[in-house]
């Protein structure tokens, strides 16, 4: 896994936004669009939908599937992404998701050069998304295969979202 990331910054590095959104920033064309991936009944896997929905709100120029209000997870996965595909069939997408990831990484922002497998961590098999991705490393899978994304703190979360949030925006404008 560790061949397919591109960068990665820890989500309060004073620099992160800015790293970030130079990296990402040649990306960022008119055929672009961001999908993000998660459910906001869970703590650890609404960083996708915090982030479509701060970008959204921002008035971000390019098309952004993947909010609190309309949240792209396991249950809608397949019919979502079958209207995504209708509408941008040809399109450069960036997909966007929480990860469960070694416990030293918590933390940790990767954008990948490869698509997300959602659900994957936890033992599910649904369709992989994106072009590229830009994962936030939420927790780690225990030893025990205990999960434990229910105990993850909601600021946390919104900081790593907020970080990812403003990294875009600063790709768009450079």
């Amino acid at each position: 896994m560790k061949e397919n990331i591109q960068k990665e910054v820890y989500y309060n590095d004073r620099f992160a936004s800015e790293t970030l959104g130079r990296h990402l920033k040649p990306y960022l064309k008119n055929d672009m669009i961001i999908i993000c991936v998660g459910t906001d009944k869970c703590i650890g896997d609404c960083l996708g939908p915090l982030v479509g929905t701060l970008l959204k709100k921002s008035n971000f120029p390019y098309p952004v599937y993947g909010t609190l209000g309309s949240p792209i997870h396991a249950l809608n996965l397949k019919e979502k992404l079958i209207n995504i595909k209708q509408r941008h069939p040809f399109n450069f997408a960036i997909a966007i998701d929480a990860c469960l990831g070694e416990e030293e990484n918590i933390g940790i922002i990767q954008v990948r050069q490869s698509p997300i497998f959602p659900g994957k961590g936890v033992g599910k098999n649904l369709p992989s998304i994106g072009d590229i991705s830009i994962i936030g490393i939420v927790d780690s899978l225990k030893s025990d295969n205990n999960i434990s994304l229910h105990n993850i703190r909601l600021g946390f979360v919104m900081e790593m979202a907020e970080t990812i949030t403003r990294a875009l925006i600063k790709a768009a404008k450079y």
